[in-house]
């Protein structure tokens, strides 16, 4: 039975390795997402805009949520503060929901070639991340047209997100491997991502919660980058090296054990499959 290496190391030397491979199958996933519709790709604009036009229009008219900006607030300033939040939850919700199937979707890598499964959460992170960047690219020409103005920290938020990818890659490699061996757990995957949204700063600002239960929020990962996201891409502010050193070493433990249960797991694949 073929050994895989489980080492930390063996992360980054197999992502180096497989690169252009990941970029090639991001490319085509992306692209056969859309084959064969009338606007194609175009959908990756227009379906982040009708979102938030929805969560917008529920939430500051029906809830009547504010973002405390004060009296000058408007419903363009809060669709702008929204929209940063459904843009990291929806990279995390994307990408996890997807992992439970990774294997599972792909039996032709596990039984007929030789291929480095390990890649697949790459694969998918870099095909959801896509479809992040078209959403930024929206949020930032939303704000020049909005704002007349772009905060150069801007330029700061894939850094912030860094915490979040290697995160979300080694929960995309456990689930992966539980998936095939435990078939439900996709659909637990999509209730966990939903309780994440509600959970998480996306509709509200980690202000407006009491006291007693601010400090809390902070122990989800998500809250985290999203706040610094907020900072970073419209109030100009820069991340707190302290506190961003604190997610990226969870992160790191997360994608350690996560591709470690992955490689060990993987010697069974073809026998379940």
């Amino acid at each position: 039975m073929q050994n895989f290496s489980t080492s930390p190391a063996e992360i980054g030397a197999s992502l180096w390795r497989n690169r252009a491979l990941i970029a090639a199958l991001a490319r085509r996933e992306v692209a056969g997402r859309y084959r064969g519709s009338v606007m194609g790709m175009a959908w990756s604009f227009f379906n982040p805009v009708f979102m938030l036009l929805i969560y917008t229009a529920v939430f500051s008219t029906v809830f009547k949520a504010r973002w405390g900006l004060g009296d000058e607030e408007t419903k363009a300033d809060f669709a702008i503060i929204l929209f940063v939040g459904l843009i990291v939850h929806g990279l995390f919700a994307e990408c996890v929901n997807r992992a439970p199937t990774l294997v599972v979707e792909n039996t032709s890598y596990v039984k007929k070639v030789i291929f480095p499964l390990e890649i697949l959460p790459w694969v998918s992170l870099a095909s959801s991340a896509f479809h992040a960047g078209v959403s930024v690219a929206v949020l930032l020409l939303a704000q020049l047209v909005l704002r007349q103005s772009l905060p150069w920290t801007a330029l700061l938020f894939p850094l912030v997100l860094v915490p979040l990818v290697i995160g979300v890659a080694g929960l995309a490699w456990f689930l992966a491997a539980l998936g095939v061996y435990l078939r439900d757990i996709g659909q637990t995957t999509v209730m966990f991502t939903t309780v994440m949204m509600f959970v998480s700063p996306v509709f509200y600002p980690v202000s407006s919660l009491p006291a007693s239960v601010r400090g809390y929020m902070f122990l989800n990962p998500l809250a985290y980058i999203i706040e610094e996201g907020r900072g970073t891409l419209i109030f100009g502010r820069l991340p707190d090296p302290g506190q961003w050193l604190l997610p990226l070493a969870l992160a790191a433990v997360v994608a350690a054990v996560g591709f470690a249960s992955f490689q060990r797991a993987r010697r069974g694949f073809a026998d379940v499959i």
